[in-house]
């Protein structure tokens, strides 16, 4: 799986996306559908604080913004986040912060949070077990993880070429949650996204994952 120098290649890959990232519409979708299905499954408000893992340029986050009281924006992509501090800027949002942070090589965040949420980045992290553990110290006790990732797939969704886990079993994602302390495991269908190739269209499901730290 993942060395550190797939970890920066990844960042760089992402920061040469990232001024064009927002252009794309089925980006811009998928983040509004992720946050109606947190919306669904949190009972969210503005006491909360929130951290956005792997946030990008915050097409999550920013669709959650009114119904949070402060939201955390990490990612271990420097390009993502300065569109993200640019978006955060013009729009006047005074609840947002970013944070360019890789959490299995930098020190964690002093802050602890209510809310935790991730979109399409827990494939990209080598070690699934030890993110699980350092997300369930950074919750309250009662905070809720959110996961957004790809069902198990043969690793066609980026090719062999690109070093990451291809999606995960539900029964084994519940385990490991479990091992790290967490509780009130469930799992939806959020949408799927579609991939052409030389054998037709494909189909990837991505589930959300919600999951509470016992109080």
């Amino acid at each position: 799986m993942n060395s550190p120098q797939t970890t920066r290649l990844d960042a760089a890959h992402f920061d040469a996306k990232a001024r064009k990232w927002d252009e794309n519409p089925a980006f811009r979708e998928r983040g509004e559908k992720l946050a109606q299905a947190i919306r669904q499954a949190v009972h969210l408000g503005q006491h909360m604080s929130a951290l956005d893992y792997g946030s990008g340029t915050g097409l999550l986050s920013f669709p959650l913004k009114d119904e949070l009281g402060s939201i955390l924006l990490a990612d271990s992509s420097g390009g993502m986040l300065d569109v993200a501090a640019k978006k955060i800027a013009e729009q006047g949002v005074r609840n947002m912060a970013t944070l360019k942070l890789d959490l299995l090589a930098d020190p964690p965040p002093a802050q602890r949070f209510d809310l935790i949420y991730t979109s399409m980045t827990l494939h990209h992290v080598p070690d699934t077990d030890q993110i699980l553990r350092i997300f369930h110290d950074l919750l309250n006790p009662g905070g809720t993880l959110c996961i957004a990732d790809l069902d198990k797939e043969d690793g066609s969704f980026h090719g062999p070429e690109v070093d990451v886990h291809h999606g995960f079993e539900r029964a084994d994602l519940t385990r490991r949650a479990e091992k790290a302390g967490f509780g009130e495991i469930r799992f939806q269908t959020v949408f799927s996204i579609a991939k052409e190739s030389e054998t037709g269209s494909r189909d990837y499901p991505v589930f959300l994952m919600t999951a509470r730290r016992a109080s």
